[in-house]
């Protein structure tokens, strides 16, 4: 069983590649086919299928089968989940556990 961390580095994961920012990019006008995403983009079949999976395994993109080819979309409630957890992490709290540290080592 995986960690709470394994789920949040395959979210920033998907944001780590510029051909998966190009492909979010291009996702944001809606609903795409990979056959017109491989059209648009400088990636082969196997390329855009690595890119795809790491983008659909971290919430982020949505896919569906039509016939032969899948269709991508962003998903409205990975992409808040995505940025609830970035404000989350990037947030300072009060009370830390070593918010004393300094002081606890002088005594």
């Amino acid at each position: 069983m995986g960690s709470i961390y394994e789920e949040y580095a395959k979210v920033f994961k998907a944001f780590c590649d510029e051909n998966r920012l190009q492909i979010l990019e291009l996702l944001q006008s809606g609903e795409k086919c990979a056959c017109v995403l491989l059209e648009q983009l400088s990636l082969g079949q196997s390329g855009l299928s690595y890119h795809m999976k790491i983008l659909v395994e971290s919430g982020i993109v949505e896919s569906r089968q039509e016939g032969k080819w899948t269709h991508y979309k962003i998903s409205q409630k990975g992409s808040e989940v995505a940025a609830n957890l970035l404000k989350t992490l990037t947030t300072e709290h009060a009370g830390s556990i070593n918010d004393d540290c300094c002081n606890t080592l002088r005594s």
